[in-house]
């Protein structure tokens, strides 16, 4: 038989040498390129995070009924009672758990995990999709085994982290990976909830931290095809129904605003409990199990009142905004604040997304009968049910932020325009009380706590990156401290150069002067060059930030200041001028905002 040349048929074909990879990079400039692709990828984004939060809600709602012998379909904050006292071992059990995943953590990923919130300000997008796979478990163990929290957390989580790995993956620009994150994040949470447009506006004032034309596409795209894709998974949200809703009077408006108010305070509140409860908790130097084991074990007990305080109250938010309000309904109030603060005080992992929501329609309940009896004349007559309505969007404002997010939240829950007008009278009032007093939403407030200073998801990430180090010069000129005029005129005709660093023998930084100076006629040659030397004691170090570095300027009043590599020897490694500063400052702010849509 003869032999078949090279390539004939039969051979297997083989590709020419490097085409894959040029055919790979042909693609992600392609999508770099084209905004049409960027929201295909967002909705590539929002039907896997969707896909993400059914799984979640599938499972969690499994742990429920298996651990708390629930019926099927059966809300764990529905039930009337724990079927048996020992359930109460559950949520401990569960601490003991979270406590033994926080020891492994420890070990094996010992750094923090990034939220999308500290993603989108701090590192342009950049997440860690198994740290966003890790703490959606988390959250799945603590609230399947009844801890006071919601999935909200893990939701806003996973969908933030497949979109930072779609987006790493085509290597999209810092904004456009900044609007990926918040697109997979609303995504996520949009789908867990039935609700579009909260979970764009969510994406939109959490998790990119404005509003913008490029991102309202994308985002809305991530959005869409999340809730389309947990409908099709089969996630339901039932929708909030109020049966027999009363007219709302003109009159009753400034009451429902003070309501707000009311809001801002106890949001305050809460967030200043967890704190303190993190706190005890952190300083009991108890072993990391037992710690959350015990906290369970405590929310366990306040089940045993209701198990309305238990996960995130779903079930019980639908039962308790069309009944009467009690005396259970303060207990239920207090306990369910206690059991939130405990657990994440100390350290089961979650969200007080839905949880607030819940407190904040018990809290408007308890005003409208409380501004009753305090003003029985009046005849305001506020209905409880509406009272709720209003209460659960308007301490949802005050901790987790997003007026609109929660207001079109009401809206896609009840259907209702006129109880969403009141929402966002109410939110309003409660996010500027809590702005202006607390400056904090929880997710921001304990970004803080661990020394963070941002107060939002805008991008100030290029702000840390454009350090002292980045922008300074090292072709100053340097004279000797202990020299003198006539020196410093010999070495530095008058013109050659404007400003020279006077060092030490170590080459310490011991002043600057002005050569102009120098060459005025009232000064001898002999003159010690300490003499007109300024700004002795003003430095600047190479890690400082832009914006720390023009502070120092305003500070010393000057317009050059040396860089040094530490305070205590002043070793001097680079100059530096305030307009420089300036405009570097301004030109990266320019880019920034011609990202978030304010030019094409």
């Amino acid at each position: 038989m003869a032999e078949q040349p090279e390539g004939a048929a039969g051979e297997p074909h083989v590709l020419p040498a490097g085409l894959l990879p040029r055919l790979w990079t042909f693609v992600r400039a392609q999508v770099r390129a084209h905004e049409v692709l960027v929201v295909a990828l967002a909705a590539l984004t929002g039907t896997c995070a969707g896909a993400a939060a059914t799984a979640m809600g599938v499972v969690t709602q499994f742990m429920h009924e298996l651990l708390f012998g629930l019926a099927s379909g059966e809300r764990l904050s529905a039930s009337p009672a724990l079927h048996s006292p020992w359930l109460v071992l559950v949520p401990a059990a569960g601490g003991v758990m979270m406590g033994g995943i926080a020891l492994a953590l420890k070990r094996w990923r010992p750094h923090a995990i990034v939220d999308p919130i500290e993603a989108n300000a701090l590192h342009g997008g950049q997440m860690s999709l198994t740290d966003s796979i890790i703490l959606a478990l988390q959250t799945m163990v603590s609230n399947g085994f009844g801890a006071s929290l919601g999935l909200e957390a893990g939701y806003s989580q996973i969908g933030g982290g497949i979109a930072s790995r779609f987006g790493a993956t085509f290597a999209l620009r810092r904004n456009d990976m900044r609007i990926l994150v918040g697109a997979g994040a609303a995504a996520g949470l949009g789908a867990a909830f039935d609700a579009p447009l909260m979970g764009a506006f969510y994406g939109f004032e959490l998790i990119i931290g404005t509003y913008s034309i490029p991102a309202a596409i994308p985002v809305l795209a991530a959005t869409l095809c999340g809730v389309v894709t947990a409908r099709t998974l089969g996630l339901h949200a039932e929708p909030l129904t109020i049966a027999h809703l009363p007219e709302v009077d003109a009159s009753q408006f400034v009451p429902f605003l003070l309501l707000g108010l009311v809001a801002a305070v106890v949001a305050i509140g809460i967030m200043r409990l967890v704190t303190a409860v993190e706190w005890v908790v952190g300083h009991s130097r108890l072993p990391a199990p037992l710690r959350t084991g015990l906290a369970g074990l405590a929310v366990g007990c306040l089940a045993l009142y209701s198990p309305q305080v238990l996960s995130d109250g779903h079930g019980a938010l639908h039962a308790q905004v069309g009944s009467a309000v009690t005396l259970s309904v303060v207990v239920i109030l207090a306990f369910k604040v206690l059991a939130s603060a405990l657990s994440v005080g100390s350290g089961f992992r979650g969200g007080l997304f839905f949880a607030s929501l819940f407190l904040g329609a018990l809290m408007g309940k308890l005003y409208a009968v409380g501004v009753e009896l305090l003003f029985p004349g009046i005849g305001l007559g506020l209905a409880p049910s509406v009272a709720a309505v209003v209460g659960m969007g308007a301490l949802a404002v005050g901790v987790i932020g997003g007026p609109l997010t929660m207001s079109f939240l009401v809206l896609e829950m009840t259907g209702d325009l006129t109880l969403t007008g009141l929402v966002v009278g109410a939110a309003a009032v409660t996010s500027l009380t809590v702005r202006e007093t607390f400056g904090y939403s929880f997710s921001t407030w304990r970004l803080h706590l661990r020394g963070e200073t941002i107060r939002s998801a805008q991008d100030v990430g290029w702000m840390r990156s454009l350090t002292v180090a980045a922008m300074m010069r090292t072709d100053m000129r340097i004279f000797p401290r202990d020299g003198t005029l006539g020196g410093l005129r010999q070495a530095f005709p008058l013109g050659s150069v404007r400003l020279v660093v006077l060092v030490d023998d170590a080459g310490g930084y011991a002043g600057l002067v002005r050569v102009s100076e120098g060459y005025a006629d009232h000064r001898e040659p002999g003159t010690p060059v300490q003499e007109i030397a300024r700004h002795a004691d003003a430095m600047l170090l190479p890690a400082m930030n832009v914006k720390e570095a023009a502070r120092a300027f305003e500070a010393a009043g000057a317009e050059e200041l040396p860089v040094v590599s530490d305070y205590e020897s002043r070793r001097l490694v680079g100059l530096l001028s305030e307009s420089h500063v300036l405009r570097r400052y301004a030109e990266r702010l320019d880019m920034a905002r011609r990202g978030l849509g304010a030019e094409d």
